[in-house]
Formats: structure tokens, C-alpha cells, sequence
């Protein structure tokens, strides 16, 4: 069953400038529409939207990129490639990217770790192999965004602390090759938010916009995506920060409407990759919870049927795109 966004009059103002402020495929993670780029950018402008992160078909063809490109130019939107790193042969990373620069992309987003730091290692050992591995195909990815001068945003996916990832980018020392700063995502990992974006703000490409709230549980903290405004990320400073580093930066929206995450940091298990947190971190970031009772009750998908979790989907997305209307 397909749903619309029932968009406020406000929401819906035609605006005289260009709007930098999309979604990614995951902020309909219950519609779950097509992520390729024609099509979801297509879903994505009849909502109000300035753009998004989308991925292109296997084997588009050139029909097909050229109709990418008369879209995005024709509505004045942006679009970036999501699309995974390379693992030994760049030839279809490559391709990918040759694709995406033709059909008008302005960035690329990738991420090193599909899953979390504190859920996917059980050891030291495994962590430093996941390190070397990303290393790897990193170093094979920068050379092909540099060829095609399409800069390549990695996310801070719940994989890389804030003081781990700079030392990345600055290893590599590319112009092509950045952060795509999820504004969220490190809450997992005791970083504070503004911590983070600060952290990488030098080296930012692309972003997951989205605002967070926190709730006390018995091995930690609860963590939920929550309407931009209605959280604990310090949205106005992070978007003026982002934009003195890079005036052109997009603001694409990776709002999950799902149960909250149990971010378990009072368990043994959560610590074995962790050589540089310190008690500070965590002495802190549950001080924070407990000053930060949510405004209202965290988002929860399970209970409800199909259609009720797509009706509350609609009405967060909806208050996202709102509240990016009157600020970004």
C-alpha cells in the first residue's frame, strides 16, 4: 500500500532559492520505496523535497543517466550516489562512479561497517582486522573519486569515535575524500553530538541530518531518531558550523521510524574495542541522558499494524520537512 506525506501549507511554499535539505531511503524504512535515483528522486520532489542520497540501477544505461541528470536539472534539486565501498576490484566502484558523475551526482556516501561497533565485534582482534580491512578499501576507493573529482562522504556509522575518524582523512589528505557526518550516530558510541560534528566539520562532504532523544535503561541508554527539534542535537549550531566549512553542504534527512536502539555501554561486552573511551565518556553521556528526559514518549513500531507504523512514518517525516522549511 503506497502512502503520501500529508505536507502542511507551509511545507508545500514553492521557495525562491534552492532548497539543500532531501532524505535518504532509510527515513522510509517501513515504505521502503525504490532507492534508485530517478525513481526515488522522483518520490522525493512531489513531497517538497530538495533532493536526496539514492543509488543507481546495475548496469544503468546511458537513457537512463541522461534522464537522471534532465530531472535533477530541470527541478533544481541534488542527489548523491549511496554506494558501498570496494572490497578488491574497483571495476564496478568505478563504473558506479563514472555512472553517477554523468547523471549529474554531487557527492558520494559510503560507510565502512553495515552494522554497530558494539554489537558486530566480540574482540580487539576483530576490530583491528575490520580497521586494516577498511584501510584497504579505502585506499582503493580515494583514487577513483579523485579521477572523476566526485567527493566521497564516509559516514560515521556507528563504526569510528570522534577522535578515530579525523585521523582517517587526514591520512588519506584528499579534497575528494571526507565525512558524511550523521548528526546522531555517535550518541551510540558516548560521543556527544556537537562533539562530532566539530570533530569532522573540517572534513565534511555530505550528512544524515537527524535529531535524537534518549531514555535511561537497565545496561544504558535507549536511543531514537526524533523529529529535527524535538531532540538533544543542537541543530541551528551544526547546520552554521557545517556550512562556514562548506557553504554548498546538503542536509539529507535519516529519520528511522523503528524501536528504540539499547545502546548497552553499563555491559562488558560493549567495551572490548574501545582502548581510548574513558569513564569521562560514559560519566558524561549518562549525565546527559538523565538531563534529557524525552518530550514525549520514544517512537515505537512493534504493536502497531502496517498501516498505523506507515501513518506515524508520514507524520514524522512530515514534521521533519516542516521544521527544514523555516531552517535550513
Amino acid at each position: 500500500m503506497t502512502r503520501r506525506l500529508f505536507l502542511t501549507a507551509a511545507a508545500l511554499q514553492p521557495l525562491k532559492t534552492r532548497f539543500h535539505f532531501g532524505f535518504t531511503p532509510d527515513s522510509f524504512a517501513i515504505l521502503r520505496p525504490q532507492r534508485t535515483a530517478l525513481e526515488f528522486l522522483e518520490r522525493v520532489h512531489s513531497m517538497g523535497a530538495g533532493g536526496a542520497q539514492a543509488t543507481l540501477p546495475p548496469n544503468a544505461d546511458a537513457a537512463y543517466l541522461k534522464q537522471v541528470r534532465s530531472f535533477v536539472e530541470t527541478n533544481n534539486l541534488y542527489w548523491e550516489l549511496l554506494l558501498p565501498l570496494p572490497q578488491d576490484d574497483t571495476t564496478a566502484f568505478e563504473t558506479a562512479v563514472k555512472a553517477a558523475k554523468e547523471a549529474g551526482a554531487e557527492s558520494i556516501r559510503s560507510v565502512c561497517l553495515s552494522g554497530r561497533r558494539y554489537e558486530t565485534f566480540n574482540s580487539l582482534d576483530q576490530w583491528n582486522d575490520f580497521v586494516r580491512t577498511s584501510h584497504r578499501r579505502i585506499s582503493l576507493a580515494v583514487p577513483v573519486a579523485e579521477k572523476y573529482k566526485l567527493p566521497l562522504g564516509l559516514e560515521n556509522h556507528k563504526d569510528w569515535t570522534a577522535e578515530e575518524m579525523p585521523a582517517l582523512f587526514r591520512q588519506y589528505s584528499s579534497e575528494y575524500f571526507g565525512a558524511c557526518i550523521d548528526f546522531g550516530n555517535n550518541v551510540s558510541l558516548l560521543d556527544s553530538p556537537m562533539e562530532l560534528i566539530e570533530a569532522l566539520a573540517p572534513y565534511v562532504i555530505n550528512t544524515h541530518i537527524k535529531d535524537m532523544a534518549v531514555e535511561e535503561y537497565a545496561d544504558g541508554f535507549l536511543l531514537s531518531e526524533v523529529p529535527l527539534g524535538a531532540g538533544l542535537v543542537d541543530l541551528p549550531k551544526a547546520i552554521a558550523l557545517l556550512r562556514s566549512k562548506r557553504p554548498q553542504v546538503k542536509f539529507s534527512l535519516d529519520m528511522l521510524t523503528r524501536d528504540p536502539l539499547k545502546i548497552p555501554c553499563l555491559t562488558e561486552k560493549y567495551w572490548v574495542t574501545f582502548t581510548q573511551r574513558h569513564a569521562r565518556h560514559l560519566a558524561r553521556s549518562l549525565a546527559t541522558v538523565r538531563a534529557n528526559k524525552p518530550k514525549a514518549p520514544l517512537p515505537r513500531v512493534t504493536g502497531l499494524s502496517r498501516d498505523e507504523a506507515l501513518a506515524l512514518e508520514a507524520r514524522i517525516l512530515d514534521q521533519c520537512l516542516a521544521w527544514a522549511r523555516q531552517n535550513i
